[in-house]
């Protein structure tokens, strides 16, 4: 299994996970969260409408979950106003520099000389992108945002409300997203190059479901004196956490079960270190460039829209 350096290793017995949910409104984000961990993480609108956020915001909220005997500090940021505009362009910026900013916030704590034995972990482990069940393939949005997330944090695909397509829809739909994901070499949590051989079937297993099709809801059913949680139509109900309905208890254990501690080990393995060498870099450029007089304006300017 893999090892991970001293800085990432966790007690047991008490893990912090911090997650990002990203999405257009209306897809069931706040349900899926409050699905995910049984408990009102995420908060609904009311039946009120709440006006739209002018811009992207970033919105964040903690909680304190157990998970078979295992405490779990838990981080969920959602971005209300992403997507929802007629100008979406640029709408990806607040996410991106938060993600960043927490990469910095680690990094200044670590470079100084009296620095905490334990430094408090804000870096985001995993992004969860929830995408429209529309059948069709990504959006040119879609691609774009994924684009810069790949680059900086672990994604995790998700088609949002899978029980409005039939059982043919669904897997149609997920094979044109892999395709989209191949075309424009967007990459996806769990990566194959960097995977250990004892981990590969089940990450294969893993891949091969991408992107999760998954249903949320928070409405306990009694059948046949068991209770579920699901969704009920008029053909049906649909089960949450039934294997042969949805995606979502193959992607429950994933992310809090099995690939947990992995999430964690690979945001501070490689994506920041990705962030922590451009940054000291980018520095070091800087001051000699300073010393020789140029002008250390180098940087390429990532949020630059191609839409």
């Amino acid at each position: 299994m893999r090892t991970y350096h001293q800085s990432t290793r966790r007690d047991l017995n008490c893990l912090k996970s911090d997650m990002v949910i990203k999405g257009r409104s209306g897809l069931g984000k706040s349900t899926f969260v409050n699905t995910l961990f049984k408990a009102t993480v995420a908060r609904r609108k009311s039946g009120e409408e709440e006006p739209l956020p002018s811009t992207t915001e970033v919105k964040t909220v903690s909680s304190s979950l157990s998970e078979g005997g295992v405490r779990l500090n838990l981080t969920i940021t959602d971005t209300p106003g992403f997507g929802d505009h007629i100008n979406n362009e640029n709408c990806w910026e607040p996410i991106v520099s938060y993600i960043e900013a927490q990469y910095g916030r680690y990094l200044q704590e670590e470079q100084k000389v009296d620095r905490l034995l334990h430094i408090p972990d804000t870096r985001i482990h995993c992004c969860v992108y929830f995408i429209p069940p529309t059948g069709h393939s990504l959006s040119s949005l879609d691609v774009e945002v994924l684009q810069r997330l790949d680059k900086i944090v672990n994604v995790v695909p998700v088609v949002a409300k899978a029980d409005t397509l039939t059982l043919e829809e669904r897997a149609a739909f997920k094979e044109r997203i892999r395709a989209d994901l191949s075309d424009h070499a967007i990459k996806v949590y769990p990566l194959q190059e960097y995977e250990d051989l004892d981990d590969a079937p089940e990450n294969m297993k893993i891949r091969e479901r991408l992107p999760f099709a998954v249903v949320g809801s928070t409405t306990w059913h009694e059948i046949h004196g068991k209770k579920l949680l699901g969704r009920r139509s008029n053909w049906g109900l649909v089960e949450v956490e039934n294997k042969s309905h949805n995606d979502f208890a193959y992607m429950r254990d994933m992310l809090i079960r099995t690939h947990m501690q992995d999430l964690i080990g690979s945001t501070a393995e490689r994506h920041y270190e990705n962030f922590r060498r451009a940054r000291l870099s980018t520095k070091t450029t800087s001051k000699v460039n300073i010393v020789n007089g140029q002008d250390t304006d180098h940087m390429e300017d990532l949020n630059e829209s191609k839409i």
